[in-house]
């Protein structure tokens, strides 16, 4: 005998004659197995009831086992006409279902699975509601719990609630138990592949996506737009140091191959990958060739070239954005990366046009628009109008705060840096490791904080202590650091030394650093020019012959001093070599004109940082080619003499334009601002801000 009634459906004739059937027991399985199709077709289904399957539960006496759990079918009214029966068992199971999925949408899961335990007849509406409830109250107790009521009433195989349980445990950062949750379900659907893709992309599993991947296409499923989207993202998600750009490259033939290149969003996103591997010229040739762009995709261009040093061409985008798309407007992501490329040229009077336009169309209550418009003022050299709008801030995130200290930390205001560190802890906002990267930046005081604060030192953090170890000429306890770092030291900890022995030229620390910079980076060319400073300094000419054959050898070329100055809100640059110019003859004069009446004051030039083994006037024609003495001569000949003089350059300042722009800051009155690859100097009456140490 039957120990419950059937609950869950509407009554009909043919739920009637199914109770009849099984009351009795002398029913075939076939009958009951017509009857129970005979109810899912014919039974009326309301609104609230999931359009993908229906769960049917069979009674507890016969149990066919070729009957199938779910039906696929197109809803439609029955043709029978109802008979007078007692309907209470599903008016209940009905209203059950109703209740539990109410009580989802308004927060109360708890008493939702009290509901749930009570209902006998789930469907597959109510199960994707509770998923969701305990996603959204990061309840894994609760998942746990649902999961296995689930699988209890016969929805393990249903690759609908698949895909929500996956998305489920990926929120819950359960990553094991979504696989388990995939590799259970027999019906792969693309929809659980792109589900799967999507969880192990948030987490940085990008090589695992990728391999998957590869499963899924050996299988005969055909990709769909969301497929591309993620197993791009997979690209650039991986937390291994393993360059996956030539997967990259695959799946955009895979792309092509397909026709799905007219896709805007799959395109955007190929766009991002190729930026973020720092492959501009295919970022832009995708970006070129796209039939139609959004705002996304403009923004996405305008990054790669903000993100990559190329800052002009960003702008340049931005304004062919402006001119041309009169239907789309740029968000808050399009103007952070144009208030970035604003602050890697020093363009003042650009950024607050920038900063106007933000303002006119609201978008100055955005944290992160606003937290770069600190670090443009602070990168552009008014530090004080930087520091205004970061104290007009009625809301401020970690991001602002780090903003705020890394801002005085490029000007060299280390303790102005100690005590905005010591604000934002005192208003409650825990520090990130940028945090710590910024103040271990802007002084040598800062390394006190990390254990207070439980964070587990990064290479930066290790590379920030090298760099202000080495700076003091502490160079053995910045050598002992790296010996006992429990990560593997990288380019950025190793170039830090290396940096520091060519200030006080250790000679033998630098071959040691270097040996390791050239196995990391061995096409990085920097390294190389930095060791033959080194051996230029300490006059070992033979050691400086070798470097450089060295460098020809493997086809590398120095990177050329490039200076970015801004007259009348106008970028221009100049390059040592730049002889395109109109006013370069004039430039040269000028320069030739100053050193000759500064030398009369007291000006040396500092031929020891020329790599040649020449004789000293010709090193001093060189040194007069420098890019940022360039850019000083054109401010003085451009600008007006009451304004400062803001100069970005690509590269280190090197000692004798230091001394070359103190010198002319007093000789012809002028404030001098140029930030280097380090930090700011600000020159003044002859003075640096820096105090000569950089």
């Amino acid at each position: 005998m039957i120990t419950k009634p059937i609950v869950g459906l509407p009554p009909s004739l043919g739920l009637q004659m199914l109770k009849q059937q099984s009351l009795c027991a002398s029913g075939s399985p076939i009958t009951l197995s017509v009857l129970c199709i005979h109810c899912c077709i014919c039974v009326a289904i309301p609104e609230w009831l999931p359009r993908k399957a229906i769960g049917l539960r069979t009674p507890q006496v016969v149990q066919p086992t070729y009957l199938p759990i779910h039906f696929h079918h197109t809803p439609r009214a029955s043709s029978q006409h109802p008979i007078s029966v007692t309907s209470r068992p599903s008016t209940i199971a009905t209203s059950n279902n109703h209740l539990i999925q109410s009580l989802c949408k308004k927060g109360n899961l708890k008493l939702a699975l009290q509901v749930l335990a009570h209902e006998p007849n789930p469907t597959q509406h109510t199960y994707e509601l509770l998923i969701i409830s305990c996603a959204d109250q990061s309840s894994l107790s609760d998942a746990q719990t649902v999961h296995n009521k689930l699988i209890g009433d016969g929805f393990e195989q249903d690759s609908f609630l698949a895909t929500k349980l996956i998305n489920m445990y990926c929120e819950l950062d359960c990553m094991d138990h979504a696989r388990q949750v995939f590799d259970k379900i027999y019906n792969r659907t693309i929809y659980v592949w792109n589900a799967l893709f999507r969880a192990l992309t948030l987490k940085g599993h990008g090589e695992e996506v990728l391999n998957l991947y590869r499963r899924m296409n050996q299988t005969g499923i055909a990709s769909d737009r969301f497929t591309y989207t993620y197993v791009l993202k997979a690209c650039v998600a991986s937390k291994s140091f393993v360059s996956l750009l030539q997967e990259g490259k695959e799946i955009h033939a895979h792309i092509l191959r397909h026709g799905y290149e007219s896709y805007v969003h799959i395109m955007t996103t190929l766009v991002d990958v190729y930026a973020r591997f720092g492959c501009v010229e295919y970022a832009s040739y995708v970006f070129n060739n796209m039939p139609v762009k959004n705002v996304v995709s403009w923004s996405a261009m305008i990054a790669c070239y903000a993100k990559n040093g190329r800052p002009f061409e960003a702008l340049e985008v931005f304004r062919e954005m402006m001119l041309e798309t009169h239907d789309l407007l740029p968000n808050s992501v399009t103007m952070v990366s144009v208030l970035q490329a604003c602050a890697a040229l020093a363009a003042l009077e650009q950024g607050k046009l920038i900063h106007g336009y933000i303002l006119r169309k609201g978008l100055d209550s955005i944290l992160p628009v606003i937290s770069t418009l600190v670090t443009m003022y602070a990168r552009c050299g008014d530090l004080e109008l930087g520091r205004r709008i970061f104290c007009q801030m009625y809301k401020r995130d970690v991001v602002s705060w780090n903003s705020m200290i890394s801002s005085y930390g490029i000007h060299g205001f280390g303790a102005k840096a100690i005590k905005v560190f010591k604000e934002m802890v005192y208003h409650g906002v825990s520090p990130s490791p940028i945090s710590f990267v910024s103040l271990l930046g802007a002084c040598s005081h800062a390394g006190l904080v990390e254990e207070e604060y439980g964070i587990y030192p990064s290479v930066e953090h290790y590379a920030c202590m090298v760099d202000l170890l080495g700076r003091a000429n502490r160079l053995d306890e910045a050598a002992k650091i790296i010996e006992g770092m429990r990560i593997e030291p990288g380019p950025k900890v190793w170039g830090s030394l290396l940096g520091s022995c060519r200030i006080h030229c250790n000679v033998e620390l630098a071959d040691r650093a270097s040996r390791r910079l050239f196995e990391l980076e061995p096409v990085n060319a920097g390294n190389y020019v930095l060791l033959a400073d080194i051996y230029a300094e300490a006059k070992m000419w033979d050691d400086v012959k070798r470097v450089k054959k060295l460098l020809e050898a493997r086809g590398l070329q120095k990177v050329p001093g490039c200076s970015w100055i801004e007259v009348k809100r106008k970028i221009y640059s100049l390059t040592s070599v730049d002889e395109l110019n109109p006013q370069i003859e004039q430039i040269h004069a000028l320069l030739l004109k100053l050193s000759m009446e500064m030398k009369e004051k007291g000006y040396v030039p500092e031929t020891k940082v020329v790599l040649y083994d020449l004789d000293t006037e010709e090193k001093e024609r060189i040194l007069l080619g420098h890019s940022e003495k360039l850019a000083v001569a054109f401010g003085l000949i451009n600008s007006n003499k009451r304004d400062a003089i803001r100069i970005t350059k690509n590269l280190r300042l090197c000692e004798d334009c230091h001394t070359f722009t103190k010198f002319i800051s007093k000789f012809a009155g002028r404030e001098i601002l140029v930030r280097d690859v380090n930090r700011f100097h600000h020159f003044k009456n002859g003075v640096c801000s820096c105090e000569d140490y950089w």
